[in-house]
């Protein structure tokens, strides 16, 4: 993923209730949304690695995945970052004793969570926290970073909240969003200014890099849960959709 946003206890009928955005090359391989017939897993598959960018297991656990982008960072050799996901979501640690496998070496930001709570961790800074209510947003840096893509998408999601505009088909429309960022606006991470601008949108379509998919995931107090996977072509059009009702162990979110 590269854009996630979430609330955690913010909305009394549905406690956890997440929006994300797979940004991927076109020409990587990847099955979209699916129980995996291996493994005790609800998620996309990367074809080529054989991992996964978000996910839940039947058994109620939840994990998702950003890069975390620095250009100046020389390639990493080691796991993929992929693995993350289903090794958290095939494993049975629970989420509050799980630490991410050092194996991986490339940057990224993971978030976890079990009926025992919501962890989010990087190995590009700070110490792995425990996550309570509030609205959060996670895109290329450390969680909560204010970029003008992760404060767009933070914004809609607690207008819409504050609105009680919570049907599936207006929240997945807000990740649709394909405003780039004012030049003076553009987070400095190491890469050339033209692809710091694509990507600046929440919504990003190009001929060879873009938004591939949208997840939107919505689970009340009783664990039951809606996933909806939107996904798109190069041209950014609309080119399939997956929506699953299941339930599931309620993940764990405690209020304050």
């Amino acid at each position: 993923m590269c854009l996630i946003v979430f609330a955690l206890n913010a909305d009394p009928d549905w406690p956890f209730l997440l929006l994300a955005n797979r940004d991927e090359f076109h020409a990587r391989p990847t099955r979209s949304l699916h129980y995996w017939p291996d493994a005790p897993v609800i998620a996309g598959r990367d074809l080529r690695a054989n991992g996964s960018w978000m996910g839940l297991s039947r058994d109620g656990r939840f994990a998702a995945l950003t890069n975390y982008r620095d250009g100046r960072e020389p390639l990493q050799q080691g796991a993929s970052r992929g693995q993350l996901v289903t090794d958290f979501l095939c494993g049975d640690r629970p989420a509050s004793d799980y630490l991410p496998s050092t194996e991986v070496r490339s940057g990224y930001n993971l978030l976890w969570a079990d009926d025992g709570g919501f962890f989010y961790g990087s190995n590009r800074g700070g110490n792995v926290k425990r996550l309570d209510t509030g609205i959060h947003s996670l895109s290329n840096a450390l969680l909560d970073t204010p970029w003008p893509k992760t404060r767009r998408a933070r914004q809609a999601l607690e207008q819409a909240l504050g609105t009680g505009k919570t049907a599936p088909s207006e929240l997945i429309e807000l990740l649709h969003d394909d405003i780039r960022a004012a030049d003076d606006q553009l987070p400095d991470t190491g890469i050339p200014f033209d692809k710091e601008q694509l990507l600046s949108s929440c919504f990003i379509h190009s001929e060879d890099y873009g938004t591939r998919a949208s997840t939107l995931i919505m689970q009340n107090s009783a664990g039951d849960t809606r996933i909806i996977e939107r996904r798109y072509d190069r041209h950014g059009e609309q080119s399939g959709e997956t929506d699953l009702s299941l339930r599931l162990k309620p993940l764990g979110i405690s209020p304050q």
